[in-house]
């Protein structure tokens, strides 16, 4: 089993990361360079066809890609104990639920802001600025939303511990960062929660 993933501020292999670290599972990595489009070389596209990084490729040559269901692989072979996508029919669903909403909500006009924007995506495509910088207040309300639902909570959803949705969230906000987009100064309760969960050792991955 390999995992092909990407160092910071790649978001998503950062994700897998941080449930590695979480769960105290090590595997082999390969960092590949997303700058110099290694995950774009033909003999990568062979292991995931759209050329995205992370990707987890099994003993048998088996790949599997997207961040969320490679840890939900995991999960299943590690299944204790079972804190990062709930240990109930109705708590795993509430992550799940998180997560989409988080990458829908927070996640998606980051990256409309970090493709259209950003210098470094300058050469993949035609940038549409405009649209990119009009997405700034989009993520400006979204992390106002989820500033709103942490109010009296420890973890994202309400959740009593740390679960994947957290992971999901933590990424996000520091890739947005990454962008040039710092969370707003009024939210305190995102600043509390973030503050929290950077400070536990995983977040290092």
């Amino acid at each position: 089993m390999k995992l092909y993933s990407a160092i910071n501020p790649a978001p998503n292999p950062r994700r897998v990361r941080i449930f590695l670290a979480e769960k105290s599972l090590s595997i082999p990595i390969e960092n590949l360079s997303i700058r110099d489009r290694a995950h774009k070389a033909p003999e990568f596209k062979q292991k995931n066809s759209l050329g995205q990084l992370p990707t987890l490729e099994l003993d048998d040559g088996t790949c599997i890609s997207e961040s969320v269901a490679i840890c939900r692989y995991l999960e299943a072979l590690h299944p204790a104990p079972a804190l990062l996508f709930g240990a109930s029919a109705v708590e795993s669903a509430q992550v799940d639920m998180w997560i989409r909403r988080i990458e829908f909500t927070l996640m998606n006009p980051i990256a409309a802001v970090w493709v259209h924007t950003h210098p470094f995506t300058a050469r993949l495509g035609t940038q549409h600025k405009e649209y990119g910088e009009s997405n700034r207040e989009r993520v400006a309300s979204a992390m106002h939303w989820l500033d709103r639902e942490l109010g009296g909570h420890e973890f994202v959803g309400g959740s009593k511990t740390f679960t994947m949705a957290d992971i999901v969230a933590l990424t996000t906000i520091d890739f947005a960062k990454f962008v040039g987009i710092e969370m707003p100064d009024d939210a305190a309760h995102l600043r509390a929660w973030h503050a929290r969960v950077s400070a536990r050792a995983s977040a290092a991955a």
